[in-house]
């Protein structure tokens, strides 16, 4: 068997058996296609440590992150674990394979009053009734407000949403389904998108059949994750200084509500992650805006 039959059978295991995310299989079947360029001819099992190393001493000589690298490594060593337990190869030739240890960067978390006029920006726009900017105003508040990822935005039906409940049903990694509570503020955009936007965005399908997603774009189809990236690097990247995605939105929540002394555990329930560890991350957030804030009013700092 060849590399790119076996990652194919392998990226097939990830998606249907253990249920990883479409972006994360994506990212995947790229690290391995490129190993499959790097090694062409070279069959599964005549793989050794030496041509991975030298697969990735290539990537670091190209300026990949260490992120990327840990990454790349991760892949190819589910790869050969995956294809010595299925019988495939003899030996797994990754179990020496070192990753480089990832850097520890903090997210970058907007203050409660830049997202504070941010969103007040947006219900002033919308006021005019325009479905589109209902829409935009609709989305960041939920993407704050529930601090939800962009891909559980971008699968939520109409059905997902408890408006008397204020909670929306979402499905995040590894197909969990979760439910998670948003505010008043994000119930009256909703609403009003709801009764003024989605109806006239839905008009503009070019057939009558329907859809049952919350959010539609600007032709009537289920918005993508692309079109929201894009909204929020336009509105909030200036006051974050640079290229930041949706994913910001998640992280000032999550920093937000521990500063108001939320629960950890409550915080790691609402954000779906599967270890509290991923969720403390927000917590050096908070002990840092902590020491900033003293640095710049202790008179004995």
């Amino acid at each position: 068997m060849d590399i790119p039959e076996g990652a194919a059978a392998y990226l097939r295991h990830l998606a249907e058996v253990r249920r990883l995310s479409p972006a994360t299989v994506r990212a995947y079947r790229s690290d391995l296609d490129e190993l499959a360029a790097a090694c062409d001819g070279v069959e599964l099992a005549a793989v050794d440590l030496e041509d991975l190393r030298d697969w990735l001493w290539r990537a670091v000589q190209r300026g990949d992150s260490r992120a990327t690298i840990a990454r790349r490594t991760a892949a190819v060593r589910g790869f050969f674990a995956w294809a010595t337990e299925t019988g495939v190869i003899a030996e797994d030739p990754s179990l020496r394979l070192v990753a480089p240890k990832r850097g520890k960067t903090l997210p970058k978390v907007a203050t409660a009053e830049t997202l504070r006029e941010l969103l007040d920006g947006l219900a002033s726009a919308a006021a005019d009734g325009d479905p589109v900017a209902l829409r935009d105003h609709a989305m960041l508040e939920l993407l704050y407000g529930a601090a939800v990822r962009v891909s559980e935005l971008c699968g939520l039906d109409v059905d997902d949403l408890d408006h008397d409940r204020r909670t929306a049903r979402v499905l995040g990694k590894g197909a969990k389904e979760r439910v998670v509570p948003f505010g008043l503020p994000a119930l009256r955009a909703i609403d009003a998108y709801a009764v003024r936007g989605r109806p006239a965005l839905l008009a503009r399908r070019a057939d009558d059949t329907g859809t049952p997603a919350l959010f539609l774009g600007a032709r009537g189809a289920r918005i993508g994750p692309r079109a929201v990236y894009e909204l929020v690097t336009r509105r909030l990247g200036p006051e974050l200084g640079g290229q930041v995605g949706p994913h910001a939105l998640r992280h000032s929540a999550a920093t937000h509500l521990l500063d108001g002394g939320a629960d950890l555990r409550a915080v790691q329930e609402m954000l779906g992650h599967a270890s509290l560890g991923t969720t403390q991350i927000y917590t050096h957030v908070s002990s840092e805006r902590l020491a900033a804030s003293y640095r710049l009013a202790h008179p004995r700092a």
